[in-house]
């Protein structure tokens, strides 16, 4: 783990985020969402789900959706690489707790980002919705886009789109 913010003093903790990459970009997400980063397999394509849903794993007996990260931000879909991951995390649908699967190009590591190097969502410049940025963290090499992840991966309409796409014709 390696701190990259600057000057944080003991009125503003840093936080943590697990960086990982798409395409030339650098991501994170709070790593308390991350439940854990698993290698890419087999994965059991599900019909009629939108494009951005590559499938369902089986984790140790639970059926897990694995959302293609940059299929959901509007772009192509993922080609996979050996450093391909798919980071798995826990999210609430209607108030009970699931389990999702990010597809990314590469997990980078754990950062720490102070709340005083996080910047507000810019209005322009990034290929990613600005409703799902948290922010923009300000590291030694950069930014990295902060994920919203209730807003980028909303659960509930997620789960709105795959039900209204069962029974429609292909």
């Amino acid at each position: 783990m390696t701190s990259e913010a600057h000057d944080s003093g003991p009125a503003q903790a840093a936080a943590q985020y697990l960086s990982f990459s798409l395409g030339k970009e650098l991501f994170g997400m709070d790593i308390r969402t991350v439940r854990e980063i698993i290698q890419v397999g087999p994965m059991t394509t599900v019909p009629l789900m939108p494009g951005f849903v590559r499938g369902v794993i089986n984790l140790r007996g639970a059926v897990v959706p694995v959302i293609d990260l940059n299929a959901r931000f509007g772009r192509p879909v993922s080609n996979l690489s050996k450093k391909s991951c798919i980071v798995v995390f826990g999210a609430l649908r209607q108030g009970e707790p699931v389990e999702l699967g990010l597809l990314v190009d590469s997990v980078s590591e754990v950062i720490e980002i102070a709340a005083q190097a996080i910047e507000p969502a810019p209005d322009f410049g990034t290929s990613v919705k600005r409703d799902f940025i948290f922010g923009m963290g300000k590291v030694a090499s950069g930014f990295v886009i902060l994920l919203e992840p209730d807003k980028a991966l909303d659960v509930d309409a997620l789960a709105a789109l795959c039900d209204s796409s069962v029974g429609e014709p292909a």
